[in-house]
């Protein structure tokens, strides 16, 4: 009895143990990514035998009448993973999955995925016609094709999900819920006050109509409803429990937050590994509300301040030009973490860049920035091949054209697989601080840095010009442009009399020595205010950190003026419990103390390290 006792208390303690292992270091880097996002429908017909669906009357296979579905299937992703996987991409954003109403509603079926009618089951018209659509039941379909052939590539999973609505009054029916299969709300019969009944928004300045009215007449849900909070938590953990790695959600400004951090928690304690990004439309730097989402839900965003920013001036050529895109980037310390944004050029809610500037050359400038800036870049599909329509001045639904080409010689296509490598090995590029080293209206240059890495880019937009200097925080040397292939000198490191021509760019890339340790601690501080001279270190009661020892601290790296940010590798104290703090020290250019630490006025934090594996600190100075 004694024995069997002791047996299952270790047992217990090891499960624990493992637990916990999982929780604080399975935390997967996203910064290094770069996202394509598809709309299912219109990428690629891989099975045509699924296209007519429950309801044929949905399908074109014309293609002329673009608020039908036109075929576009996982099949079709899964026969263009080699395509995507050479070009760069490392995850895939898709269009929401979930089991769709087989309604139309002005000529518009929902071959977008935001009328959801089942969140446990997937739209039968993305996968295989004999395949079990019930994600309760264990059963291998498409999607789970999908999901293990794009991890054999390295590809991660992205799921767009919509947790404000479900579907619209279309065939006589608004918001008919099912929990796989089984009907358990229905908007016109509300017993149980699964949704909203306060007509549609009015007044977009008004939080309390955009959070608790309808959006273009989509059936709102009640999220103080407990059942229907755990209906869709439930049902999203569905998916990642079949190897989703990120959800990207719809809509995020139109729920309060107190949900959002619900649900990220629940989400996240269910899988800690699980990037999470939501959209809050036209979010931007200036936006208090937006601000208030992103550093306080737990999950990033779209960067749609950045996407204007790019458009007014490589888009539509504003007078300002860089200058714009640079007023932008030095917003960034009103975000707690600027560099886990997801920016973009343009997606399926806005007329395509070429729609604004036709010219190839400058959507590829367009592009090549967001590979090179601060951010996770998301291309959205067909950029590559210079997809667009001009009807209506490309606005939706004309700027969801179906996929045509598939050249891997087009200039975007090759520069994303070079600069999509570039982000992988450099992490100046992914985790590291940006500065301005020349900005005019037409011509760019900025250096990405991080430790001893390197990243300097200039970009030109206008006629030919000769520079006769400018600052790239690069040792002497010769270097060679990734890009372009041409070699350039630094001397007093600055390039001398450099020459860009007409849309020219160029990216020179500079790598120096990874971390390295059993365990690697990314730890990011943010709400602290510096002095020049003053860096940010971290001081605990191992090795590592200098055992209380300031003068042996770790040393943070400078982001931005609300953040510092370093790896941290950690071998002797791996496996152990370890405690930390933040402290100010002042150094001189000798690197000696000169002044008294200031420290955090908070006792010390904790943390428990597993043997191997990554871990991420988000702290906050504690005054």
């Amino acid at each position: 009895m004694s024995t069997n006792s002791t047996s299952q208390t270790s047992n217990n303690e090891s499960n624990i143990n493992s637990d916990f292992e999982f929780l604080f270091t399975r935390s997967i880097e996203f910064r290094q990514e770069t996202i394509y996002f598809i709309i299912v429908d219109r990428f690629f017909d891989g099975d045509p035998t699924n296209n007519e669906g429950p309801n044929p009357k949905l399908y074109d296979p014309n293609k002329e009448k673009w608020g039908l579905y036109w075929g576009g299937d996982l099949q079709g992703i899964i026969d263009k993973l080699d395509y995507l996987k050479k070009m760069g991409v490392t995850a895939i954003w898709m269009t929401p999955l979930f089991e769709q109403i087989e309604e139309e509603l002005f000529e518009m079926a929902p071959i977008h995925g935001y009328w959801a009618k089942d969140f446990k089951r997937l739209n039968p018209r993305l996968v295989d016609k004999n395949d079990e659509i019930s994600l309760v039941k264990n059963q291998q379909t498409v999607f789970d094709k999908l999901v293990t052939a794009a991890h054999n590539l390295g590809i991660k999973i992205i799921l767009d999900i919509v947790c404000n609505h479900s579907s619209p009054d279309a065939g006589g029916k608004k918001g008919q819920l099912f929990d796989d299969g089984v009907l358990i709300a229905d908007f016109h019969n509300d017993f149980n006050d699964w949704y909203h009944h306060y007509g549609e928004v009015e007044d977009w300045d008004d939080k309390w109509q955009v959070e608790n009215q309808e959006l273009g007449g989509l059936a709102d849900f009640n999220e103080n409803n407990p059942d229907y909070r755990k209906y869709i938590k439930s049902a999203i953990k569905l998916w990642l429990d079949r190897g989703v790695d990120a959800l990207r959600i719809d809509t995020i400004k139109h729920m309060p937050l107190w949900f959002w951090q619900e649900f990220y928690a629940d989400i996240k304690s269910h899988k800690p590994s699980v990037f999470i990004f939501g959209e809050w439309i036209f979010s931007g730097p200036y936006d208090p509300p937006s601000l208030e989402f992103a550093n306080k839900s737990g999950m990033s965003m779209l960067d749609f301040g950045f996407c204007v920013a790019i458009r007014r001036a490589l888009g539509k050529c504003e007078p300002g030009g860089f200058h714009i895109i640079q007023e932008l980037l030095d917003q960034d310390n009103v975000y707690d973490t600027a560099s886990e944004l997801v920016t973009f050029v343009d997606n399926h809610d806005m007329p395509r860049f070429q729609n604004l500037n036709p010219d190839p050359g400058i959507l590829r400038l367009a592009i090549n920035l967001i590979m090179t800036s601060r951010g996770i870049p998301c291309i959205y599909y067909g950029s590559e091949q210079y997809l667009y329509n001009d009807t209506d001045g490309g606005e939706e639904p004309y700027n969801r054209p179906m996929m045509e080409k598939w050249d891997t010689d087009t200039p975007i296509y090759r520069d994303i697989q070079l600069l999509s490598k570039v982000r992988r090995i450099n992490p100046a590029v992914s985790l590291g601080s940006q500065w301005e080293k020349y900005v005019t209206e037409d011509v760019y240059c900025y250096v990405r840095r991080y430790r001893d890495y390197r990243c300097f880019v200039a970009i030109n937009r206008g006629n030919s010009i000769t520079i006769d200097r400018v600052e790239t925080d690069l040792e002497d040397g010769e270097y060679i442009c990734i890009l372009t292939k041409r070699f350039f000198e630094v001397k007093d490191g600055a390039l001398h009399n450099l020459e860009l021509g007409v849309q020219d760019m160029i990216v020179i890339n500079y790598l120096g020595d990874r971390v390295k340790g059993k365990v690697i601690v990314r730890a990011q501080l943010n709400g602290i205010s510096t002095n020049h001279g003053e860096v940010v270190v971290v001081t605990g009661d191992c090795p590592e950190l200098g055992n209380w020892d300031i003068s042996k601290a770790y040393q943070l790296e400078y982001i931005n003026s609300n953040t510092w940010f370093n790896e941290i590798p950690f071998n002797e104290s791996a496996g152990k419990v370890i405690a930390y703090k933040y402290a100010i020290v002042y150094r001189d250019e000798h690197g000696n103390e000169t002044q008294i630490p200031r420290r955090e006025n908070w006792v010390s934090r904790q943390w428990l390290l597993a043997e191997e594996g990554n871990v991420k600190w988000q702290d906050n100075w504690a005054y």
